[in-house]
């Protein structure tokens, strides 16, 4: 399968090459920059495309005729709250992929979030109606929706991947393990955090992109699917674990930072329709 994958450099995106290649799958990795590529080992190994998808001028030809697109790109993160979501993000996302599917394309899986499910607690499933509090998780959400309403007139499959919590390789460097990395790398005595008490759902990277990956392999799925571990665990439990694994003595200065206001104090995702579709 010839597998077109944007924001291949980032994060996701190179595992999510990396496992593609693995499988056999023929790539097209885009990238807005080419910077990146020397980090990456499959550099040789795919087509490599550096371009601003978000550019109008941006020709649909280029990419040649894929059979599938897996769409993991979003820029600005992590800065969920800033406007340009909404107001510079999600219109070009929007008008990027319509003008590929009216090209022709037939598969979409697109990278979405959990924040798209807004300040609900719990074991959090596909079916509860989505209530984004912050611009990012409503951009997400109603690029669905847009995505959706063009199936409409021209058919085909669209996979809504709701991603949680993913660690690993790669990861910015703001994220919480980086920081904490950083920290026992500096031979500091003290990490600050919040509490700790908050439940998320952490995956690591490698699992998510074998997931995606085994997904855009099921085109006869076609809805929104959680891409998550399905158990909680809480924030302190998750930094106390790094620092045994990496042998290091430091204490945790708890509740140095209060806790997000954009997220709920314990949520996670119901993943039974992840492993029904991975085990069928």
């Amino acid at each position: 399968m010839h597998v077109l994958v944007i924001g291949a450099t980032g994060f996701i995106g190179r595992h999510v090459v990396t496992c593609l290649l693995q499988k056999g799958h023929q790539v097209t990795a885009v990238a807005r920059k080419s910077e990146r590529l020397s980090e990456v080992q499959w550099r040789n190994s795919v087509r490599f495309i550096a371009c601003n998808i978000h550019d109008p001028a941006t020709d649909s030809q280029s990419f040649g005729n894929p059979d599938a697109l897996i769409h993991l790109s979003w820029p600005g993160l992590p800065y969920y709250k800033s406007l340009s979501n909404i107001e510079e993000t999600l219109p070009a996302d929007y008008f990027f992929l319509k003008k590929l599917v009216m090209a022709g394309l037939k598969h979409l899986l697109v990278a979405g979030t959990c924040f798209e499910y807004g300040l609900q607690n719990g074991c959090l499933h596909e079916e509860l109606t989505p209530n984004p509090v912050t611009p990012y998780g409503l951009a997400k959400d109603s690029l669905r929706r847009y995505l959706v309403a063009i199936q409409q007139l021209y058919p085909f499959c669209l996979q809504w991947t709701r991603l949680f919590f993913t660690y690993g390789e790669g990861q910015h460097y703001n994220s919480l393990l980086p920081q904490l990395d950083r920290v026992i790398d500096n031979g500091d005595p003290v990490f600050k955090m919040s509490g700790g008490e908050q439940l998320r759902d952490y995956m690591p990277v490698e699992e998510t992109a074998s997931y995606l990956v085994k997904l855009i392999e099921t085109p006869t799925f076609d809805g929104i699917v959680n891409v998550c571990s399905g158990t909680p665990i809480s924030v302190r439990r998750l930094v106390e674990e790094r620092i045994a694994s990496r042998n290091a003595s430091i204490k945790l200065n708890l509740g140095f930072y209060p806790y997000l206001d954009y997220e709920p104090m314990a949520f996670w995702g119901d993943n039974r329709k992840l492993m029904s579709l991975i085990n069928n």
